[in-house]
């Protein structure tokens, strides 16, 4: 019995039976984002919703970082689990999708808990440093733009508080990870990442087999803050 479980839509089907409390708003979100080229492809699977704001609430979390908005559904299901007073600061490159969202966080009474940030993610990232320094997030969600993952894991980690969780979705990559004939710049980077987590002290880890993948990295107490990169640093001057 030691062995995974193989993933079948018979067993899936099964799973959302017994487990999934998608209300209205959500499945009506999943729908409208359905209906957008490539959009079943992009969103994050219900369950991995569901699973977001269980996390959510599991660290206590009331300041939550999302790299990766897109249609909202991952930014819905978080900011429902926070308490009030909590927020969700989500960044995407486009204001399109975000734009999509928002009627649905609205409906859910939660569009006042979520703030948008537009732009390169970099970009993003590096001025919520300038803002509000290092430490200051509980939960980080990283599901964005694969080839600049590696980035993100260490923003993220300047970001987020001593254990505090970050999240990163599609750490698996449609099994591409593991076909040595897959060499593109995403599965590189995603490699790349995974490499550097498992040799990466400063967190507990789990890499989850559900959905495409899910890293779970949590960022340990004990490390001194001044043993983690500056700042000021970049990925590449990290490496």
């Amino acid at each position: 019995m030691g062995e995974q479980v193989g993933t079948t839509d018979r067993l899936i089907d099964y799973v959302r039976r017994v487990s999934l409390r998608e209300d209205e708003i959500l499945r009506d979100l999943r729908a409208e984002t359905a209906r957008l080229p490539a959009g079943r492809h992009l969103q994050v699977m219900p369950e991995e919703g569901q699973l977001l704001g269980m996390l959510v609430g599991l660290v206590s979390a009331k300041r939550v970082l999302e790299i990766g908005t897109f249609t909202g559904y991952s930014t819905l299901s978080m900011a429902r689990a926070l308490p009030p007073g909590g927020r969700v600061v989500t960044c995407d490159v486009s204001a399109k999708w975000p734009a999509i969202a928002e009627p649905f966080w609205r409906r859910a009474g939660v569009a006042d808990r979520i703030e948008v940030r537009v732009g390169d993610a970099i970009e993003t990232l590096a001025g919520l440093r300038t803002e509000q320094g290092g430490g200051r997030f509980d939960l980080v969600f990283i599901d964005a733009d694969k080839v600049n993952y590696p980035w993100y894991y260490e923003e993220a980690m300047l970001l987020t508080r001593p254990d505090g969780l970050i999240v990163i979705d599609n750490t698996l990559f449609l099994g591409k990870v593991a076909d040595p004939g897959s060499n593109d710049q995403d599965t590189l980077a995603i490699r790349k990442l995974n490499s550097m987590l498992r040799d990466d002290d400063r967190v507990e880890l789990s890499l989850i087999v559900m959905a495409d993948g899910i890293t779970l990295a949590r960022k340990k107490r004990w490390r001194p803050e001044s043993e983690y990169p500056t700042a000021g640093q970049t990925a590449t001057q990290r490496d």
